[in-house]
């Protein structure tokens, strides 16, 4: 598939999720901060409002929320009369660690964030609270964090914003640094609960002598399975682009062993409970929307780009600014040059681009209704981790192509412009 007919399918993805990635040059010369993309960052990343995600910047870059104060924080804590947002500290706490080994933690925010202003990337780690992710997600019915996850990350990993020595100051703190730069470690164990909301489900469905003991099975299989999430914890830094996807892999692999894990107690639990027990363990969602809602979050609105019976190759805004983000993104020029790429070289390229982006369609990250019950939300979070494994493993399989005739030293030109890239 050419560049251009991409463009022409994707054109209407710049309204959802390419603002993520733009470097601060490319938001001054688009406007994001007022214009459409700003508003389409912030509508799909539902759980922040604009003042509520200024307050949570404004947190880590007052040095707020230390390092040390890098703990389990459960992101529907609203529902317990916790006075902060919870979102807006995960944001916060997230930003923290992403952004403590980049560039000093000098920058309020960097290039790779997600729109609702936590991060994909922190150091070497891929896709911190991806536990809480998958509780949220399957007992709440909230699978908009996860959808969250897709090109921006794909494309952090190849073009990875951090330098070698930040990196290694995540898994092998020393000196100075290592008060300021969480380990990897640390990221993985504190940002996931890892606990099923076991006292709110008591309190709902009000369970017997027997379905409690198969709760309590659940609560043992979902703590299991976030210690499955944390063994796939990066123990050393990632030397390039394919050992970076690599993790994104081992990573999501684990996830999905993990959903499997939780999947036969979940279904055993619910099996047991009678129609009114299990209408009211299904409305879980409902009641911790309602909760963060009244904690004063804004009502979330959807992006155009979201809307049924949007047609993007009418959207002539939308085709410019994907052209212009993919020149910013993508400057095959000034690749091809730097690694002194031939003809053969310059078309592998190519087919690495054209694949990367093409995962923006593949994992859409426009919201989609939450599945009625809990049984059928853990199958939709596993078919989109299973989704979004395969696609890595094919910008993976593009990469190797694309590198099998480079050079040491092209590899090494190639892999030191990630770093420039947020500069």
């Amino acid at each position: 598939m050419s560049r251009s007919r991409v463009g022409r399918a994707l054109a209407g993805a710049i309204l959802v999720g390419l603002a993520v990635l733009l470097p601060n040059a490319a938001e001054a010369q688009f406007g994001l901060r007022g214009g459409p993309l700003g508003v389409a960052r912030f509508a799909v990343g539902h759980v922040l409002g604009m003042a509520r995600l200024r307050h949570a910047r404004m947190a880590v870059r007052s040095g707020r929320y230390r390092t040390a104060a890098l703990r389990s924080q459960d992101p529907r804590g609203a529902e317990r009369g916790q006075p902060v947002n919870p979102y807006a500290l995960r944001a916060a706490l997230t930003a923290q660690a992403a952004l403590s080994g980049w560039h000093g933690g000098r920058r309020p925010q960097g290039w790779w964030r997600h729109p609702d202003g936590s991060y994909g990337w922190a150091g070497p780690v891929f896709w911190p609270f991806a536990h809480d992710d998958l509780t949220t997600a399957i007992i709440f019915g909230d699978q908009t964090s996860l959808s969250l996850y897709g090109y921006g990350d794909i494309y952090a990993a190849i073009f990875v914003p951090y330098a070698s020595a930040e990196l290694v100051a995540y898994t092998e703190p020393q000196g100075r640094r290592a008060r300021r730069v969480p380990t990897a470690q640390n990221i993985c164990d504190a940002s996931d609960t890892g606990g099923l909301p076991l006292d709110r489900i008591v309190a709902t469905v009000q369970p017997n002598e027997v379905q409690r003991a198969a709760l309590d099975e659940l609560a043992t299989a979902w703590t299991s399975a976030r210690d499955t999430i944390r063994a796939a914890c990066p123990a050393q830094a990632p030397a390039n682009a394919a050992d970076r996807l690599g993790l994104m892999q081992t990573r999501l692999e684990a996830m999905i062993k993990a959903t499997d894990a939780a999947a036969p107690a979940l279904a055993k639990f619910y099996d047991l409970l009678n129609d009114d027990q299990r209408a009211k363990f299904n409305a879980l969602g409902k009641d911790s929307r309602v909760a963060v809602q009244a904690a004063g979050q804004a009502k979330d609105t959807q992006a155009a780009a979201c809307q049924a019976g949007y047609e993007p190759q009418y959207d002539v805004q939308a085709q410019r600014q994907y052209e212009q983000l993919v020149k910013q993104q993508w400057p095959a020029d000034d690749i091809a040059s730097t690694l002194r790429l031939d003809d053969t070289g310059r078309a592998r390229l190519d087919v690495l681009q054209d694949t990367t982006l093409r995962t923006m369609e593949t994992l859409s990250s426009c919201p989609q209704k939450a599945a009625p019950t809990p049984q059928a939300r853990l199958a939709a979070v596993k078919t989109r981790l299973e989704t979004m494994l395969q696609t890595v493993k094919g910008v993976s399989d593009a990469l190797d192509d694309f590198e099998a005739d480079l050079s040491d030293e092209q590899k090494g030109q190639f892999e030191a412009m990630g770093p420039k890239r947020g500069a």
